[in-house]
């Protein structure tokens, strides 16, 4: 995909359409890490949010009470 610098206010920048958005897995908000390599090549890692074991737990047990009788009827 071929991408073209522009000006952005007193920047630059690269816009990404809704369709690299998406295969990209990205959204407007989301955190980025991003690493210059050697010959100049960037690369742009998202951050995916982790959730500690106990965050998934309470949620877990929140989804399964909210959808207790499907769960029931789909045994």
């Amino acid at each position: 995909m071929l991408k073209i610098i522009s000006k952005v206010g007193n920047s630059q920048g690269l816009i990404f359409d809704a369709a690299l958005m998406d295969l990209a897995h990205l959204k407007v908000g989301d955190h980025v890490n991003v690493t210059v390599h050697e010959g100049g090549a960037i690369v742009l890692t998202p951050i995916r949010p982790s959730i500690e074991p106990e965050q998934a737990a309470t949620a877990a047990r929140r989804l399964i009470r909210k959808n207790r009788e499907l769960f029931r009827r789909l045994a």
